[in-house]
């Protein structure tokens, strides 16, 4: 029953990656700038919720691409196989390590969405408030549904309460370096936070800690390497991410 829950977790990482190319090319546009409405050749984007759920694929450039000498399709954006890819295998490890818990369908909900915010960063070095704040206020209402359902391993109101504190902790750090950390990071860090914080402290503690050493090796990495200097602005999302990922399947692990 694991493996089969595995084996579905996977594949639902796949569909979800594949659909969450399009709004990842969509939204890494600089912030003066409006969402991109078209394909890179000016196709308009069109499909179901206007436009934004969808392969990611042109059809006009499809179609022109498949007459002319066996050109490959248009696509929007990044390899939809590799954000496909990614989601796939945190999907699959999270159902791993949750089992068949209530919140499993929580941390599934939030992957696709924070590998679109952690593209999006990589790419613009912005986190959209379009996703930032849904996600805050979604992880933390789906958490407390969750917590009134049988075989959950979490507190709700620790939930809440981590993610206030790491959003704290991210605006004092905001507040002392504006110039190297976003006030996006301080929105992300009240989601990361409420998700950590249903384990446990010491998930929260360790999931956060571990972003930012992620984040504090990367940015010594390319000042070494001098791909930066020490007063560039790096993209803080994807390792702030990738510490909550990792927090999370401890806590999920150790809760069962």
């Amino acid at each position: 029953m694991h493996a089969l829950l595995i084996a579905l977790a996977a594949g639902y990482g796949i569909a979800v990656g594949l659909l969450a190319t399009r709004p990842l090319f969509r939204l890494a546009v600089q912030p003066d700038e409006p969402w991109r409405a078209a394909c890179p050749d000016g196709h308009p984007i069109t499909g179901p919720a206007a436009g934004w759920l969808g392969l990611a694929r042109c059809g006009p450039c499809g179609r022109a691409a498949a007459a002319d000498a066996g050109a490959a399709p248009g696509a929007y954006g990044p390899n939809g196989v590799l954000v496909a890819g990614v989601c796939a295998l945190a999907c699959a490890g999270l159902a791993a390590a949750v089992g068949s818990r209530p919140e499993l369908a929580v941390w599934l909900l939030l992957v696709p969405l924070s590998v679109v915010l952690a593209g999006v960063d990589l790419a613009v070095h912005r986190l959209p408030d379009v996703l930032t704040l849904p996600m805050a206020l979604g992880s933390a209402a789906l958490l407390g549904g969750a917590a009134l359902l049988p075989g959950a391993a979490g507190s709700w109101s620790r939930a809440v309460f981590g993610g206030l504190a790491l959003g704290a902790a991210y605006f004092v750090l905001f507040l002392i370096n504006p110039a190297g950390m976003g006030f996006g990071d301080v929105k992300l860090a009240v989601t990361l936070g409420v998700a950590l914080g249903w384990y446990g402290w010491d998930v929260l503690f360790l999931g956060a800690f571990t972003g930012l050493l992620l984040g504090a090796f990367y940015g010594v990495a390319l000042v070494l390497t001098r791909r930066a200097s020490r007063k560039a602005a790096l993209a803080f999302g994807p390792f702030m991410i990738i510490g909550a990922g990792a927090g999370v399947l401890v806590g999920g692990l150790a809760a069962g």
